[in-house]
C-alpha cells in the first residue's frame, strides 16, 4: 500500500454512535416509548429485564444495574466489605476510575506494573505487593482484552483476597472460555455511550456469582435498604434508569455482531500496517492467544514519536486519541499515596507510547485507508 493508493475521505468521529443509532433508531424509539408511557423510572420491570437478559447473556448468576461504572466498581468493594485501613492492589494504567473507587471509600489503591505486551496488570508483580493489609485484587481487562486472570485467581485463593474484575472495557470479551466481568467475585461494567454496549448516558452494572453478595448490591444501591424507609446497611443512591436499561435491551441483542465488526476492522488494520512497511516504527495489538477473546473497544498501537505521529494526524483530519497520558500513581488527585515517577517504568513508558486509532463495526474501508496512510506519510514520506 503506498500513500496514493488512500481513498479520499471526508473528516470522520473517533467513535460514530451516529451511524450506529441510524442501524437501530426504529427500536431504540419504541423501547423508549414504552418507558415513556409506562412513567415507570427508577428501576422498575425494564431494569429487571435488562438484569435477566445481560445474566443470561454473560452466563453470571447474578447481575445488578447501577448507575454508572465507577459505582459498580465502589458498590462492589462496599459489598465485600472492603473499608479504611484496607488496600487494593490494581493497575497504574487505566482510567481515574479504576483507583478513583478504591481512594473513595479510604482504601489505599496499591499499584504493581503492566504487563508490555497486553497492557494488562502483570501477575509476576502481585505477591510481592501483598500485604497483610491487602483485601483485594482489581485487574482491569483493558481495551477489551482480559487479563491474565489464572494465576491472580490462584494468587487470591492463596491469600483469601477478593477479585473485583474492572470490565468497563470489555464486555463480551473471554477468557478460557468464560466471559469476563463473570469470573473472579465481582465483575464491574460501565455503559457509557463510548463503550461497545453504551447507554444514553452514564449506567453500570456488577455481576456475581454470590448470592448472598448480590442480596448486598441490591440493598446497596438503595441506600441499604430492602424495604422502604427501613435500611440494614449504609449504602448510596445508585441505581440504573429504566430508559437506559431499556435502550441496553435493544443495544444487547446487537452485541455480538457489532464485536464482530470490531475484530473484522483490527484485522484490516494489521494487514495494511504489514502492507505499508509501518512495522518498524509502530506496533499493533498482538493476535491474542486461544485463551483470549478481544473485543476491541480501543485499537492502541505502540508508536516512535507518538507526540509528533498524533500532531501530523490531527492536522491531517484523522481522529486518534490517547489512552492514558498519565499514569495513575503520578496524578495530583492521588498525590497523598506518595508513588515517585520511575516507579513503575513499563506502565510511564507505556504511557508515553500509546495512541489509539478508531475503531467501530461501520468504519469504511476507505477511513482505514486514509487513518494508514497518514501514518505512512509520517514515518515514510515521499
Amino acid at each position: 500500500m503506498t500513500p496514493a493508493a488512500a481513498d479520499k475521505t471526508a473528516p470522520f468521529p473517533f467513535l460514530d454512535l451516529k451511524v450506529q443509532f441510524a442501524s437501530i433508531r426504529e427500536e431504540v424509539l419504541t423501547a423508549v416509548t414504552t418507558v415513556l408511557e409506562s412513567q415507570q423510572f427508577i428501576l422498575g420491570p425494564e431494569v429487571k429485564l435488562f438484569e435477566q437478559e445481560i445474566t443470561a447473556k454473560l452466563g453470571a448468576k447474578h447481575a445488578i444495574g447501577c448507575a454508572s461504572g465507577t459505582d459498580a466498581l465502589i458498590l462492589a468493594l462496599m459489598a465485600a466489605g472492603i473499608g479504611p485501613g484496607d488496600e487494593v492492589i490494581t493497575t497504574p494504567f487505566s482510567f481515574i476510575a479504576t483507583a478513583g473507587s478504591i481512594f473513595q471509600l479510604g482504601v489505599k489503591p496499591v499499584f504493581v506494573d503492566i504487563d508490555p505486551v497486553t497492557f494488562n496488570l502483570d501477575p509476576k508483580n502481585i505477591e510481592s505487593a501483598i500485604t497483610a493489609k491487602t483485601k483485594a485484587i482489581m485487574p482491569v481487562h483493558l481495551f477489551g482484552l482480559p487479563a491474565d486472570l489464572a494465576p491472580i485467581l490462584a494468587i487470591a485463593k492463596s491469600k483469601n483476597l477478593f477479585v473485583v474484575e474492572d470490565a468497563a472495557q470489555a464486555i463480551g470479551s473471554r477468557y478460557n472460555g468464560r466471559f469476563a466481568g463473570t469470573i473472579g467475585d465481582f465483575g464491574c461494567f460501565s455503559f457509557f455511550p463510548s463503550k461497545n454496549l453504551g447507554a444514553a448516558g452514564d449506567g453500570g452494572l456488577i455481576a456475581t456469582n454470590d448470592p448472598a453478595m448480590a442480596e448486598r448490591l441490591l440493598m446497596l444501591r438503595v441506600h441499604g435498604s430492602k424495604q422502604k424507609y427501613f435500611h440494614e446497611l449504609h449504602g448510596v443512591n445508585s441505581r440504573l434508569d429504566a430508559l437506559q436499561a431499556a435502550i441496553l435491551r435493544v443495544k444487547l441483542r446487537h452485541l455480538d455482531a457489532w464485536a464482530a465488526g470490531r475484530a473484522n476492522r483490527a484485522h484490516r488494520y494489521r494487514q495494511l500496517f504489514e502492507q505499508a512497511g509501518l512495522s518498524p516504527f509502530i506496533t499493533p495489538p498482538p493476535v491474542p492467544p486461544s485463551a483470549y477473546h478481544h473485543v476491541y473497544n480501543q485499537f492502541t498501537i505502540r508508536a516512535q514519536r507518538r507526540d509528533e505521529l498524533k500532531d501530523h494526524l490531527t492536522k491531517s483530519n484523522i481522529p486518534c486519541e490517547i489512552y492514558y497520558p498519565l499514569c495513575l500513581h503520578l496524578q495530583k488527585a492521588l498525590s497523598t499515596l506518595n508513588y515517585r515517577p520511575s516507579q513503575f517504568p513499563i506502565a510511564e513508558s507505556t504511557s508515553h507510547q500509546v495512541l489509539s486509532l478508531p475503531i467501530f463495526p461501520e468504519l469504511t474501508d476507505a477511513q482505514q485507508n486514509s487513518v494508514v496512510c497518514s501514518i505512512q506519510n509520517f514515518y515514510l514520506p515521499k
